[in-house]
């Protein structure tokens, strides 16, 4: 008898409170002002292009004077205005950033040109790279290529097919010679560059 009753509670309704006073309504309210139908839109000038320290004054004349003497000077005598500006008034000295570690891409940008100079003179950092691998021993080599990367496995088997492929940059002579070795060891042929 109570799962009779208790089948008839769950087939009703739940019923609703009633409501006994008037619904609250709330209407949309405007927050603009309609605009007069009768006025004319208005024309914005709007600038060439975006200034943010906004319109700046002509430069003096006695800036215009010093701008074209400076234009008139050789190009030799207009790469010493830098430097002589940069001492007389005392400036730091800016530093070159090294591009160590950093991919340049196939151009290298400025520092590409800069580093076919310091191949010129005596040549103080090696690169290292796998030009070919014996097909039986590819593990072995990337393994090798673990060792003295700190790349994971999958990054290094990356490395090892894409070949040829840098596998170390900017090491000293003797050990891009410790690394060739190893990697001729192991099945692999690398070269110094």
């Amino acid at each position: 008898m109570k799962l009779g009753a208790l089948a008839r509670a769950m087939r009703s309704r739940p019923t609703l409170p009633e409501i006994t006073g008037p619904l609250q309504v709330r209407s949309f309210q405007h927050d603009f002002v309609p605009r007069d139908p009768e006025a004319k839109p208005k024309k914005y000038k709007y600038p060439a292009f975006y200034d943010p320290y906004g319109p700046r004054p002509p430069p003096s004349d006695k800036i215009v004077q010093l701008a074209e003497r400076i234009a008139a000077l050789t190009p030799e005598e207009r790469r010493q205005v830098g430097p002589s500006l940069t001492e007389r008034l005392r400036l730091p000295k800016l530093e070159p950033i090294s591009t160590e570690g950093m991919d340049l891409g196939e151009q290298g940008g400025s520092a590409a040109g800069s580093a076919k100079v310091e191949e010129k003179e005596e040549k103080t950092a090696f690169d290292v790279k796998l030009e070919k691998f014996d097909a039986a021993s590819k593990i072995k080599v990337i393994k090798e290529v673990r060792a003295f990367t700190s790349l994971g496995l999958k990054e290094a088997k990356d490395l090892v097919e894409k070949v040829p492929a840098v596998l170390k940059q900017g090491v000293t002579k003797e050990e891009a010679n410790a690394i060739i070795e190893k990697i001729k060891a192991a099945g692999g042929v690398a070269v110094m560059e």
